[in-house]
């Protein structure tokens, strides 16, 4: 026997269960997040993610994977040891060869960092098959990564054609911008020796509007980024979402109660049938 409300009022209970009242969770600060580390507490994904970008190896040590970080602090102390050693070298001989060697080190120092903080998601457990924060983690770690964990694999070369074409404009624009500031510096420079037919005002013109293009682009940019994320963790959410035809309904007996008892003279509950539909 179920306690329903007058229809509309959005009212029913079970009367032989009382409410109860859930305590508040704590807030998350940086002891709990250390006292997770320790594994006395849990840690959300995103937390875990936040705090692996800090502090590097964090994610490795609450997944139990302790082996990984000798792997990811050797890797990153010996590939920026390199980078160092390389620099010192191209410092004293201007070589070029030592600073592509230096570029390549430091190349791999942020690759290892950013594999460490991407290993941190992978291994992360959860009971559900698909976590929509690891959604969400893995494509603002590599755009499109977290389409290929929902298994939307056609929505990747439109996330990285937008990427490029935003990416393309950008430099283009840009490439233009430098040109016409260099040629409206030297029309406004006396004595540079400018010898174009535009005028400083056309020049500035060009300027400011290949400029503007390029911020434009940028911000493009930025926005297929973000829908990227966006997109990856709305769609992990709807891969529990019931979209199948099942439509039923179930009927039980109720009790239908007022909802001011103020404004009624029969205190008496009035028998009625609670009716829930499923679709």
């Amino acid at each position: 026997m179920r306690q329903a409300g007058p229809p509309g009022s959005g009212q029913q209970t079970d009367i032989n269960k009382e409410k109860e009242t859930k305590p508040r969770p704590p807030e998350y600060t940086i002891k709990r997040y250390f006292k997770s580390l320790a594994h006395k507490d849990s840690v959300n994904l995103s937390r875990l993610w936040f705090g692996s970008m800090i502090l590097p190896g964090t994610a490795q040590i609450y997944n139990r994977d302790y082996w990984k970080l000798p792997v990811l602090y050797g890797g990153m102390g010996a590939f920026i040891y390199g980078g160092i050693h390389n620099n010192s070298r191209f410092q004293e001989s201007g070589d070029n060869n030592f600073r592509v060697k230096r570029n390549l080190f430091y190349a791999a120092a942020a690759l290892t960092y950013w594999g460490g903080i991407l290993d941190g998601a992978v291994s992360f457990k959860y009971n559900k098959d698909v976590l929509p924060a690891r959604a969400s983690v893995y494509s603002a770690m590599l755009p499109g990564l977290g389409q290929a964990y929902n298994g939307d694999y056609w929505k990747i070369p439109i996330i990285y054609g937008g990427l490029i074409t935003a990416g393309y404009f950008v430099s283009s624009n840009n490439q233009q911008y430098k040109y016409y500031k260099d040629l409206h510096n030297q029309a406004t420079t006396p004595g540079s020796g400018y010898s174009g037919t535009a005028s400083a005002e056309t020049l500035k013109y060009y300027r400011d509007s290949y400029r503007r293009m390029r911020d434009y682009s940028i911000l493009a940019g930025v926005v297929v980024y973000a829908l990227n994320i966006i997109d990856a963790n709305v769609f992990a959410h709807l891969k529990d979402f019931d979209i199948s035809d099942d439509l039923s309904a179930t009927f039980s007996p109720a009790l239908i109660e007022p909802i001011d008892k103020r404004y009624i003279n029969n205190m008496t509950p009035a028998l009625g049938v609670s009716i829930n539909f499923t679709f």
